[in-house]
């Protein structure tokens, strides 16, 4: 419990450090094509921008984990840890995904998919997509 609330403290910090790297350790990178592939399947995409570029467009289907305050839902409660996750931000210039790919793989998720390019290549790629609030009903318990 205390080194998931450290981590989550820490990951914003991390996050404005620059550019997206190019990889995660014990994750494994996407481009937006391999991301559509696993939309297609039903892996969990987990959006950790902060509310308001949310609510602007996020990939349908989506759970909004803001890594500054949600993301740590995940160490705690939540999906098993077999389920493929997708974890994306807005484009390789935003780090806080590569930070919450780390702490995904860090808490014990087999299947992280680092969606590099983020959410800017999936709106240009025309694929599905929401705006607003809502999430699937099928996370509600776990965002709260």
């Amino acid at each position: 419990m205390l080194r998931a609330l450290v981590c989550v403290l820490l990951a914003p910090a991390l996050a404005l450090a620059g550019e997206a790297p190019e990889a995660v350790e014990g994750a494994l990178t996407v481009n937006v094509q391999q991301a559509r592939q696993l939309h297609e399947l039903g892996a969990v995409f987990i959006d950790v921008r902060p509310e308001r570029e949310w609510r602007w467009g996020h990939v349908e289907g989506a759970l909004h984990l803001d890594l500054a305050s949600r993301f740590g839902d995940l160490a705690d409660r939540g999906l098993p840890r077999q389920v493929p996750l997708v974890v994306y931000c807005d484009s390789e210039v935003c780090a806080s995904s590569a930070a919450a790919a780390r702490l995904a793989v860090a808490w014990g998720y087999r299947q992280v998919f680092y969606f590099r390019e983020g959410y800017f290549a999936w709106q240009l790629a025309d694929f599905p997509q929401a705006k607003g609030l809502g999430e699937p009903a099928y996370f509600s318990a776990l965002a709260r």
